[in-house]
């Protein structure tokens, strides 16, 4: 899907100095994963897999406008987009079907079309947000020793340090309500407001 393009936000914020090392890199990606993965996008995944199991159509589309309208910039919902699309594209030559109904829907976003792969092999929801944590987790830690930069070592180090947050992440997200999904990452729009203008990248928009 491409994940590894993008840094949401980390580019510039190694470009202002708000993350420098593997202490302030850390605090960053922990930040994320309690404020926005455990509180959106987790509970939304797990939102689209039920949806899938009941055959319910209307939950799906209404997930996938919720995870897009909770992107708060140009270049997140781009990504948001862009991934979705490429996973759509995906999908059919790993023998899932994209039902023609929801072809729009499950491209406006990553998670619909992960949702109904989750579906499809009949994973356990579980188990699939843990992975998908983990695939976030992974690569926002390379883009983070790519830009700083940091030894590999110490990108190992951060991994073993957060993965240990995401089993409780996960249980916290299939404990969130409806009306509590949602994400507080002001910091995070700041930075991907920047990187849209940022004069050189390695990331893309």
């Amino acid at each position: 899907m491409g994940g590894f393009t993008y840094s949401q936000g980390l580019e510039w914020a190694v470009e202002a100095s708000w993350v420098h090392d593997r202490e302030s890199l850390e605090q960053w990606l922990q930040g994320l994963l309690r404020h926005s993965i455990t509180t959106l996008e987790l509970p939304i995944l797990l939102r689209l897999i039920a949806a899938f199991d009941r055959g319910c159509e209307q939950a799906v589309i209404r997930w996938c406008h919720c995870l897009v309208a909770s992107r708060e910039t140009l270049e997140l919902r781009k990504e948001e987009r862009q991934r979705g699309a490429a996973l759509a594209k995906l999908l059919p030559s790993l023998g899932v079907v994209v039902p023609d109904e929801l072809a729009s829907a499950i491209a406006s976003t990553q998670l619909a079309g992960i949702a109904l792969a989750v579906h499809t092999w009949a994973i356990p929801a579980q188990q699939a947000c843990g992975g998908y944590a983990w695939s976030w987790l992974e690569n926002n830690v390379m883009a983070g020793v790519k830009l700083i930069p940091l030894g590999q070592t110490q990108g190992q180090q951060i991994l073993l340090s957060i993965a240990g947050d995401i089993p409780i992440a996960v249980e916290a997200a299939g404990q969130l309500d409806d009306h509590a999904i949602g994400s507080s990452t002001p910091a995070l729009a700041i930075a991907s407001s920047g990187h849209e203008t940022q004069y050189t990248r390695l990331f893309r928009s």
